[in-house]
């Protein structure tokens, strides 16, 4: 129920996107340098270069706030998202660490999860992650050493909020964070649909668009 998908700051409407107010903290993100000349190079050429146009998983936070829903289920042991988007599932552990392995060792597009309650809210470390996925359609974007921290904090019988810290040495001159509502969805006979992003792709380039 934001515009996060398309830029995580805040942005001003343009052709097919809409106008928004971020969700990072402050609006403003702390890149290095470099970071920032790549990230407005990913920016320009956003339509072939972001991940989610090539129908890849778009990592963690941004499968948060891609505009599909997504089932949570939950076990003494472990907590299961069910995405819509492209079939993307997360397995959330709450009876083990992380596996060992330096930064690039170990690389997977929705990272690694490991979680625990503090009182009412439902922490979650993410680490192990590929390069290969942004932020949002507007280029942000982060390397493998990636750490995300998020955290799930139910507000009301329909409503969580969703606070996440981003921190990456290799991008980042400092952690920052974003938050967010998340909605329940209500609506009568409301379920998880199936969205084949490859097979409209695959479509898409046999009629030669």
């Amino acid at each position: 129920m934001n515009t996060a998908v398309w830029n995580i700051q805040d942005h001003p409407a343009q052709l097919g996107i809409p106008a928004g107010q971020g969700v990072v903290e402050g609006n403003e993100i702390p890149y290095q340098p470099a970071a920032l000349a790549q990230r407005d190079e990913n920016r320009k050429n956003r339509l072939t270069a972001d991940p989610e146009s090539k129908c890849w998983m778009v990592g963690v936070p941004r499968i948060t706030y891609m505009p599909y829903p997504f089932e949570i289920v939950q076990t003494a042991k472990q907590i299961t998202m069910l995405y819509e988007y492209v079939h993307t599932v997360r397995n959330l552990y709450l009876d083990s660490m992380h596996p060992e392995g330096e930064v690039g060792e170990i690389e997977w597009f929705m990272g690694d999860s490991r979680a625990r309650w503090e009182g009412e809210t439902l922490v979650v470390d993410v680490t192990h992650f590929t390069s290969e996925t942004w932020f949002d359609r507007s280029g942000n974007f982060h390397s493998n050493a990636l750490h995300v921290v998020e955290r799930y904090t139910r507000t009301g019988p329909d409503h969580m909020r969703y606070d996440v810290t981003i921190e990456d040495p290799n991008v980042f001159t400092r952690p920052w964070t974003m938050s967010m509502p998340l909605y329940r969805r209500v609506e009568d006979h409301v379920r998880v649909l199936e969205y084949e992003c490859q097979a409209y792709l695959e479509a898409q380039k046999d009629a030669g668009r």
